[in-house]
């Protein structure tokens, strides 16, 4: 092909790779380089909007700094002369994207939506690190090569954190299903904001539905104040609790009970595969749980944790709290127990000892008067009589 033919003097356009709302992406053939790569085209009846053109072109120099395994990375960027179009000439990568995977296997398996998430958390930590907000996290931007590597592509709407004034004030940009609830309303976007993106894309990918489904942006938000979405393990059982947790706790409408960063993320995602789950949300927690935005959240309840309302069968009275004294000390408190109930049958053995113990005397002395001659009546009836009276106090001590 001729040099005239060429677009931008460098580049055959082969064939269309994707369509966007501000843009065209083509993949085409660097004739200087010898490889194929990705042209991304500004749309032409964009092209004369100045306003478009420069975010257009900050986004290639904010996307031109990122060089990491995970980021889709920029080769070059300007203007095709020949049609005044803006183009940005990037790392082609061959696969299949998230978008693709979910039409061909309508939801993943846990683990495998982990390996993606945990990668594209890592590009996200590292454009987050260097100043560079994503704001259009979605399954069309994560793409897999054959070699199970993914990549975050299309910066094409990512702003530079320390630049806010690309956008005018109150616009919203992104695609509506995966915009967080702080976007939706029209305010500055940070990392928490790509954050709740990739929380959609991992609900979404292990479930194979979008967590809201609101027909307009305005019902969009709507439904993200009313409350949390469906818990991941209640959509789908086999998803573990912890791993469900850590999808969850990435889609909580307060930003700053979000993870902070994606390398957050990542751990807790790979934590709840291992099936630890992410600490609950504080007690100071402000979020959309089942009324308006300024719910507070009581005694350290995780929203994330949140299951659709079961019916109620029947009444309950409440539970009385339990003691945590052990029984003894209960029963010492309850006093001494009554004397009656204290009492106890004593021993006769004793008593019956005694009462052999008196007839062996009695005996032994009947024998003795006998052998001797006795005494007189007198001393023997005193005598008799003092055994009696030692055998009846006997007894009377005895049976008392």
């Amino acid at each position: 092909m001729a040099t005239d033919q060429l677009f931008a003097d460098r580049y055959r356009l082969e064939r269309r790779l994707g369509v966007g709302g501000m843009s065209t992406v083509q993949l085409a053939f660097d004739t200087r380089l010898e490889r194929y790569v990705a042209v991304k085209l500004l749309a032409e009846h964009l092209a004369a909007d100045d306003g478009f053109v420069a975010r257009f072109r900050r986004e290639a120099l904010a996307a031109a700094r990122l060089v990491h395994p995970n980021v889709v990375q920029v080769y070059d960027f300007g203007t095709d002369h020949g049609s005044g179009r803006q183009f940005i000439a990037m790392e082609y990568v061959e696969g299949s994207s998230c978008a693709e995977l979910l039409r061909e296997q309508g939801q993943m398996r846990p683990d495998e939506v982990v390996d993606i998430c945990a990668q594209a958390c890592r590009g996200l930590d590292y454009a987050h690190r260097n100043g560079v907000i994503h704001r259009d996290i979605k399954p069309g931007n994560i793409l897999r090569n054959p070699e199970g590597i993914v990549k975050i592509a299309d910066f094409g709407i990512a702003k530079a954190a320390d630049d806010s004034d690309i956008t005018r004030v109150g616009s919203v940009i992104g695609t509506a299903a995966y915009l967080s609830p702080e976007q939706a309303r029209g305010e500055p976007a940070g990392p928490p904001s790509d954050v709740y993106a990739l929380g959609v894309v991992a609900y979404q990918l292990v479930t194979g539905r979008l967590p809201y489904r609101g027909a307009s942006l305005t019902d969009l938000a709507r439904q993200q104040e009313s409350g949390p979405p469906t818990d991941v393990s209640f959509v789908v059982p086999e998803v573990a609790p912890p791993l469900a947790a850590a999808i969850m706790r990435a889609l909580v409408a307060d930003p700053a009970q979000r993870y902070q960063t994606a390398a957050e993320m990542e751990r807790a995602l790979r934590d709840g595969l291992d099936g630890v789950a992410p600490p609950p949300v504080s007690e100071d927690a402000t979020v959309a749980l089942g009324g308006t935005a300024s719910t507070r959240m009581l005694g350290g309840t995780d929203p994330t944790r949140a299951m659709p309302p079961q019916p109620r069968t029947r009444s309950h009275q409440p539970l009385q709290p339990l003691s945590e004294e052990p029984p003894v000390a209960r029963r010492r408190e309850a006093g001494p127990a009554p004397r009656q109930a204290r009492k106890k049958r004593r021993n006769p053995m004793p008593f019956v000892l005694l009462l052999v113990l008196i007839a062996v005397i009695v005996g032994g002395y009947f024998y003795l008067q006998s052998v001797t001659g006795g005494p007189s009546t007198t001393t023997f009836n005193g005598g008799l009589q003092q055994t009696f009276d030692d055998l009846r106090g006997a007894i009377r001590n005895n049976t008392q």
